[in-house]
């Protein structure tokens, strides 16, 4: 475990950096940094002594750079982004912005203490790799994908939040990493994400939609499995300079037998409807995970059928009504 450090959280509120806040607020000093337009810290067991919230956005430079200097970070994740499917192809514009200028604005920000930065963790996402990623390694080639489809935007937005991160690496000397999460869920998340959308109807015994045919392919990954990649990367020296998968192959399924396994396990009234696509999307997207074991001793350890009887107990707690 990591203990008595200073940890910096950009996007602290989100899905998984509330997670984070939560698991390290028992030991160390947490600063959050995030705007909070998808809060998922209020369901979290948060030891609020140990914590600082500053509410501010990521291109923001000057509000980050203080509160920054004023901390004094040890560790530094940033997970603040514009994300989700619906949300980036609604605002192109907004996703470069927040996530390329953000970026940048993060790692501008830790200069003063670079020589004193234990790690600093970039979150990418598996979507750098196309629409069709079959057991694809940290290695494979990133995809820039056509001009004109706003989907992209947010790939070719955390492919340079990788090579900014790597370039600081290498002149700067930051400890840097980046993390290729493989499509996260579990309790907590709100917002986008095929699980917790079928979840949160089947909850409700609403009509399951499935964009297209249902035919795309996805690998899922626990919330929990996430987390302990991250604590791997932050933890081992080995990490630092490199760019690791984390997700879990094992959880792999198309979308249509993903509701149907959603409907099986929970036993909702929902029925499953199909509607059309009027969006690319990502057809095939499973990762190799063998860089992650190797280096990090990194292992899933929870199946889809567990992970979807957690989160649907979850979310039957805090959104049947």
């Amino acid at each position: 475990m990591i203990k008595n450090k200073r940890i910096l959280l950009t996007g602290g509120g989100g899905f998984i950096g509330s997670r984070l806040a939560e698991l390290f607020s028992k030991e160390n000093e947490i600063l959050i940094y995030d705007i909070f337009a998808r809060d998922s810290l209020k369901y979290k067991k948060i030891n609020l002594k140990n914590v600082k919230i500053v509410n501010g956005d990521i291109t923001d430079y000057e509000a980050l750079k203080k509160a920054t200097e004023d901390f004094k970070p040890q560790i530094a994740l940033h997970l603040a982004a514009i994300a989700g499917v619906d949300t980036v192809i609604n605002n192109p514009v907004k996703t470069m912005e927040v996530n390329i200028l953000g970026t940048f604005n993060f790692v501008r920000a830790l200069e003063k203490y670079s020589g004193k930065l234990e790690r600093v963790v970039n979150f990418s996402t598996s979507e750098v790799l196309g629409a069709y990623a079959y057991k694809s390694s940290e290695k494979s080639n990133t995809n820039l994908a056509p001009v004109g489809e706003g989907r992209w935007t947010y790939s070719i937005s955390k492919v340079s939040g990788e090579h900014l991160l790597y370039s600081y690496y290498k002149t700067r000397g930051y400890p840097a990493v980046s993390i290729r999460p493989y499509n996260i869920y579990g309790p907590g998340q709100i917002g986008e994400g095929a699980i917790q959308i079928f979840i949160k109807n089947a909850v409700l015994n609403k009509d399951i939609h499935i964009h297209g045919d249902g035919d795309q392919i996805r690998a899922w990954c626990y919330i929990d499995d996430m987390i302990e990649g991250t604590i791997l990367c932050l933890t081992n020296k080995k990490a630092v300079g490199e760019i690791y998968n984390i997700g879990n192959p094992k959880g792999t399924i198309t979308i249509s037998s993903l509701a149907e396994k959603i409907v099986l396990l929970t036993g909702t009234k929902s029925k499953i409807k199909y509607i059309p696509k009027n969006y690319v999307d990502v057809e095939l997207r499973i990762p190799s995970i063998e860089k992650a074991q190797k280096v990090l001793g990194f292992k899933p350890k929870i199946d889809l059928t567990e992970g979807i009887l957690r989160t649907y107990k979850w979310y039957k707690k805090y959104f049947n009504k």
